[in-house]
């Protein structure tokens, strides 16, 4: 399997776990005291797990379609390409794209924690940081995928890359047909958060408001 070498020690966990507890020990104390609302945490949380992160990587995404020597920076060096577009990595975590094509579908997987390129795509969501979903990922991803509703043809190769606390992936998706001459922005509306995960494709034209 690639992008993982399982001796390393994911320095990392042990504190994003330790920083969670302080967060919901954090949040705890200030909903009890009135200072406040759990709606509007809840919000927030909302806001960078489905809108904030998730645009940025749809904008890489259609950046990469539209513009062939984008694409090619992208995936030399998805870190200076990325941060050509303003999404600096918090965690000074090296970033890696890598393409979908009708031969190859690739997957994203932290099997030790929950490693996630944060200034793309935002909050993982909660299944991504699931036992389940990190050892079936690995075992038996075809089926993942099925659970998820896509269905690759069997001469399709599936890869999946394991994050590391240095090494974070972006799925590059398919661009879908019937897009010819789309704008950036239009483009973007297409890519789907799980399209950039790997358990998902990009939304066929059909599917937004034209």
């Amino acid at each position: 399997m690639a992008g993982h070498d399982h001796d390393h020690q994911h320095e990392h966990g042990s504190e994003l776990s330790e920083t969670q507890l302080r967060v919901r020990a954090l949040e705890t104390i200030l909903t009890e005291k009135g200072y406040v609302d759990p709606a509007a945490l809840d919000a927030i949380v909302e806001t960078y797990e489905t809108k904030v992160g998730p645009r940025n990587g749809a904008a890489v995404v259609a950046k990469a379609w539209s513009d062939p020597a984008f694409k090619k920076a992208l995936l030399a060096d998805a870190t200076a390409a990325v941060n050509t577009l303003g999404h600096v990595s918090r965690v000074g975590d090296h970033l890696v794209a890598v393409e979908n094509t009708p031969q190859r579908h690739n997957m994203i997987v932290c099997t030790l924690c929950s490693c996630y390129p944060w200034e793309v795509l935002g909050l993982p969501p909660v299944w991504y940081k699931s036992a389940p979903y990190r050892s079936r990922a690995v075992k038996d991803p075809r089926g993942v995928l099925a659970d998820f509703g896509v269905a690759l043809p069997k001469e399709t190769e599936i890869r999946v890359w394991d994050s590391t606390a240095e090494t974070r992936f972006l799925v590059l998706p398919m661009r879908p047909a019937g897009t010819e001459g789309w704008s950036e922005e239009r483009l973007a509306q297409l890519v789907t958060r799980d399209s950039m995960i790997g358990t998902g494709l990009a939304r066929a034209p059909s599917e937004i408001a034209s």
